[in-house]
């Protein structure tokens, strides 16, 4: 059956070899040709003639010039991923024989195996309408990636400028942010694949990468994922208590029932953060295994890596304002090695204090030394006094140049700068204050106090002025206490000063909002995408929500002379878990618990939640 089945074994169907044609056809003699491109765009070709047609062109690439590119498109359009492994082996073959013998078919060939990083279309008949969709559901996905990185790996052996040539159509193939979860996870995987291979793409392939999950970021605001997740777990719970003792289910359909819940928790409620989180996930992974072989930290790997990663950030990550979480690829690799996170600590110094850099840059880079020594767990007190000793001396340069001479205003625009280090330095003390005091507090006050606090808050420039309320009433609180600086007369007195800012309203009324004269955020507030926040939680400081005693204690300023005697119980806290949120009125020091609305950063309104 098999034999009668099979077609016979000749090099053409219509006579002749394969070069006759195609010299007939250059004499003007085009009806064998015809037939030969109808034989090879058949769909019920077989793999028998399959192979014996590359065969025969493996061995007549010379004569695949340009002007038979018509020929070479529809030989690209082959179905031979799907086909046997002889298929695939002379495709192979075939491709190499011709981008070395016709590199004007590099691009074609490069296309072609580059359409293939994602799953095939199919048509999905619904209601009497063809819909076509991505086969996400293809379980020979992994083995055919496997083939086509072999293929471009082919390709780029016989031709070396393959890198140049393919980037622009890597860029060109992305796909659409509202393609399937699974075409962009499959498209960004193959895409860091590539990277293994081709070392020379692997920058500008994490800046494409980057800038479209930036994209992704821009689009899904905090507010908006925690809209959403609200509302989707109010469906649940209506659901839930609406079957809620209607039947009672056999043991294997709860557990399959069980089974369910737990995936689906996994997934963001927001499409758009669900896609973010599942490529999220995918660059953290490549990270992980990129720098480490064998499960040991690969010192060599992980220093080129973090200098690609660190050019891609400064390109993409440091001009984008208020991205919420794909700047943690920064985040994450510093917490492999401290002496990674010192230097980027370093380099975002050198951003700040560098006037040749626009202010805005300059003001973000000091919002990443806030946050990043805030919530960094990996990074060591002492590497934190290092950092406050560096911002802190700068400031003070800063108000021995600026607090006497004409400039000497509250302007952000004149002094942004400063500002932003100004509150980097109140948000670090926030979060590190307990360990800056840990062990021995009268030693710790005494560094705490070298910092001269007063002459910073003091100053003609009023930080507290422009710094987000939610930190400069924290950090009043906290320096009171110890008894570093008592702020709340300034507080007051700034307060005094306000002048409602008011806006048109929808119905024509005016409403009285704040503002953030900084414009500021803090770029590593909690981490919100479910899958992707568990590589990140490890190493993250998350915001304490502080007790009713603690409270107290923050009323209570310690007493000179007792610093070696007295335990201070808001010094002993456990690591912090909670995400409650405090606000500390600046005039009568009273204290109120509200719950998380979202991160510090621009608030809409007037209110300014406190950090997470």
């Amino acid at each position: 059956d098999e034999f009668i089945s099979s077609p016979p074994r000749k090099t053409v169907r219509f006579g002749g070899t394969l070069t006759d044609i195609l010299l007939k056809y250059e004499k003007g003699e085009t009806m064998d040709f015809e037939l030969l491109k109808h034989q090879l765009s058949d769909p019920d070709i077989k793999d028998v003639q399959i192979i014996n047609w590359l065969h025969e062109f493996r061995a007549s690439v010379a004569y695949l010039t340009k002007e038979l590119e018509q020929l070479v498109s529809i030989l690209l359009k082959l179905p031979w991923l799907r086909r046997s492994q002889e298929v695939v082996e002379e495709y192979l073959g075939f491709l190499g024989n011709l981008v070395s013998a016709q590199t004007v078919h590099l691009r074609p060939c490069l296309q072609m195996i580059v359409s293939q990083f994602v799953p095939s279309r199919i048509t999905i008949r619904e209601d009497d309408v063809d819909i076509s969709d991505s086969d996400d559901d293809d379980e020979n996905l992994p083995e055919n990636f496997n083939t086509c990185h072999r293929a471009l790996q082919t390709v780029a052996r016989y031709v070396p400028s393959t890198p140049q040539f393919l980037m622009p159509i890597l860029v060109e193939n992305f796909p659409f942010i509202n393609k399937s979860e699974r075409t962009l996870e499959c498209y960004v995987h193959n895409l860091l694949r590539v990277t293994v291979y081709l070392p020379p793409l692997r920058l500008p392939i994490l800046e494409l990468i980057i800038e479209k999950l930036l994209k992704l970021d821009v689009s899904t605001p905090q507010q908006d994922i925690e809209d959403a997740e609200e509302t989707a777990n109010n469906s649940d719970s209506e659901e839930k208590s609406m079957e809620e003792g209607l039947f009672d289910m056999e043991e294997d359909e709860e557990r399959k029932g069980n089974k369910v819940v737990s995936s689906c928790s996994e997934r963001m409620a927001h499409p758009l953060a669900e896609r973010l989180d599942i490529l999220m996930t995918i660059l953290f992974t490549y990270i992980k295994e990129v720098c480490h072989l064998d499960g040991k930290l690969d010192i060599k790997n992980t220093k080129d890596l973090y200098r690609d990663l660190v050019s891609v950030f400064d390109k993409l990550i440091l001009p984008t304002h208020a991205s919420c979480h794909v700047q943690y690829f920064m985040f994450y690799i510093c917490s492999f090695k401290l002496g990674l996170a010192e230097a980027f600590l370093d380099h975002l110094w050198k951003k700040l204090h560098d006037p040749n850099n626009p202010s805005v840059i300059r003001q973000t880079a000091g919002s990443y030394i806030g946050s990043f020594l805030a919530r960094a767990k990996f990074i060591p007190v002492v590497t934190v006094k290092a950092c406050l000793d560096l911002l802190v001396n700068w400031m003070h340069k800063y108000i021995d140049n600026q607090d006497t001479g004409a400039n000497a205003c509250c302007d952000v625009a004149l002094h942004g700068p400063f500002y932003s280090t100004c509150q980097a330095v109140f948000y670090t003390l926030i979060f590190r204050h307990k360990q800056l005091l840990d062990g021995n507090l009268r030693k710790g006050l005494s560094y705490l106090q070298s910092l001269n606090f007063e002459r910073i808050v003091m100053c003609q420039l009023n930080p507290l002025k422009i710094c987000i309320p939610s930190v400069v009433n924290l950090f009043a609180a906290i320096t009171r206490k110890y008894q570093l600086v008592f702020c709340y007369t300034i507080i007051e007195r700034n307060n005094r000063q306000f002048i409602p800012v008011v806006r048109s309203g929808t119905g024509g009324h005016l409403v009285q909002t704040c503002t953030n004269p900084l414009d500021s955020f803090f770029p590593f507030d909690p981490y919100m995408l479910k899958r992707s926040k568990k590589t990140i939680d490890p190493f993250y400081q998350f915001w304490e929500e502080l007790s009713a005693e603690d409270l107290e204690n923050l009323k209570k300023p310690i007493k000179k002379g007792t610093y070696e005697d007295e335990d201070d119980d808001f010094l002993k806290g456990e690591t912090p878990q909670n995400d409650g949120v405090v606000g500390i009125a600046s005039n009568s020091y009273e204290s109120n618990i509200q719950s998380p609305v979202s991160s510090i950063g621009s608030p809409p309104g007037c209110y300014v939640p406190y950090p997470q």
